[in-house]
């Protein structure tokens, strides 16, 4: 991505920033012993915001951490259940939303309207609430400020995902050390129009719930909303972010001279936890990145980026290392944005298959090869003007019916 005014930082976790722990724990809700009931908790009030899912069916922890953080702007904890989405589950499902933040709040002796909740997992289940009710009692003894409990409760968020996704950077502001991080789960059910299936993010800047909001959406649209694995929007899409501001710098605000590294920051930690989701696709082999440039406009490119990486045809024909060009083009004409049929470069990786909208003889061996490995780059070039996007994906794979057809099962 270019020089950063960040760096990396490769054993950091969602509890690298000051004043959070995590942890997770298994109460039952999972057929497995996995972790499947986890938190965030900070020491202090941490600046919120949120961005869900535009599905018109939204889960009832939806409707529960919407009020929370709309009560203040402010969060002490997030809790996380896996292995039942509480979604289509009417007053019931309200009702128990609305149990786990009142009963976690008592056990770490907060208010509820500072509790998010959120869940992930089959829909149309009621929670098991009795065994619900006994890991939060056993939950608040489970939280570190260590990798440990980080990585306890990535476990916990997880249903279908094979590997768990966290990142953490750090930056420099007014001579503070400050640092963002995040973790996300998803792998099946991934089209999103707000965020990720669950993602949360930490930081101990210093900045208010509004520019929070204003930042996280800003980086949501260049990320989580940038990926697909299915096409499917979840009804519990959820990006939670929460701010300490124990790092001490001068708070972040529109004019504050280092709000564009802490931007760059967050867009980073968004970008990397969405192209895990996309790489960890239900029974995907490859990562998939489209690039385009040359469209009338950055929107017009995120439109067309998108519908290439959707294709099933253009999946499935990554997926068995076809060199097919003709999916990616059909995909970019039927994308409803200005394209000039004349002007449309392609390339796999650095290899040219389109030119000026027609073929280029290309080595089909080497594309071969190149269409192998794990991570698979689609250019496209529509020579029109100066907008730009990229969006991720994977590839379409027998295992991915394998797997959706016995979900439940």
């Amino acid at each position: 991505m270019g020089q950063q005014p960040f760096r990396v930082v490769d054993d950091g976790s969602i509890t690298s920033p000051k004043g959070f722990s995590a942890g997770g724990l298994h109460c039952g809700l999972k057929k497995t012993t996995r972790h499947d009931l986890g938190a965030i908790l900070c020491e202090v009030p941490a600046a919120a915001a949120g961005v869900y899912t535009t599905n018109i069916f939204q889960a009832a922890p939806l409707k529960v951490t919407r009020e929370s953080i709309a009560s203040d702007g402010l969060l002490r904890a997030v809790l996380v259940n896996s292995g039942n989405a509480n979604a289509c589950t009417g007053e019931q499902g309200e009702a128990d939303a609305y149990e786990m933040r009142s009963r976690f709040a008592e056990a770490i002796g907060v208010e509820a309207a500072q509790v998010a909740v959120a869940s992930t997992g089959v829909i149309g289940e009621n929670l098991k609430m009795e065994k619900v009710r006994s890991g939060i009692d056993s939950l608040p003894q489970k939280l570190t400020g260590d990798l440990d409990g980080a990585e306890a409760f990535c476990q916990a968020i997880l249903t279908t995902d094979l590997v768990q996704k966290m990142v953490c950077v750090q930056l420099e502001l007014n001579g503070k050390i400050v640092h963002v991080a995040g973790a996300a789960k998803g792998s099946g059910m991934i089209h999103p129009n707000m965020a990720t299936m669950l993602g949360f993010v930490t930081t101990d800047a210093a900045i208010d719930s509004a520019y929070l909001q204003q930042l996280l959406r800003e980086a949501t649209d260049l990320s989580f909303n940038m990926i697909t694995v299915d096409g499917d929007t979840s009804t519990n899409d959820m990006l939670v972010a929460m701010a300490s501001g124990l790092a001490g710098n001068e708070a972040l605000t529109p004019e504050h001279e280092g709000k564009e590294a802490f931007a760059a920051a967050l867009r980073y930690v968004c970008e990397v936890l969405a192209k895990a989701i996309a790489r960890d696709g239900e029974g995907a082999t490859k990562l998939v990145e489209v690039q385009v440039r040359g469209a009338v406009s950055d929107e017009s490119a995120q439109a067309i980026a998108k519908t290439v990486i959707g294709s099933s045809l253009v999946k499935s024909a990554v997926f068995g290392a076809d060199a097919n060009w003709g999916r990616i083009i059909a995909a970019v004409g039927r994308a409803g944005q200005p394209v000039n049929p004349d002007t449309v470069d392609i390339a796999l990786g650095d290899i040219v298959t389109l030119q000026g909208s027609r073929p280029v003889a290309f080595d089909e061996d080497a594309a071969l090869e190149y269409l192998k490995g794990d991570t698979v780059v689609i250019h496209v070039d529509l020579h029109m003007a100066e907008g730009t996007a990229k969006a991720w994906g994977c590839d379409l794979t027998y295992d991915y019916v394998r797997i959706n057809a016995a979900y439940r099962t």
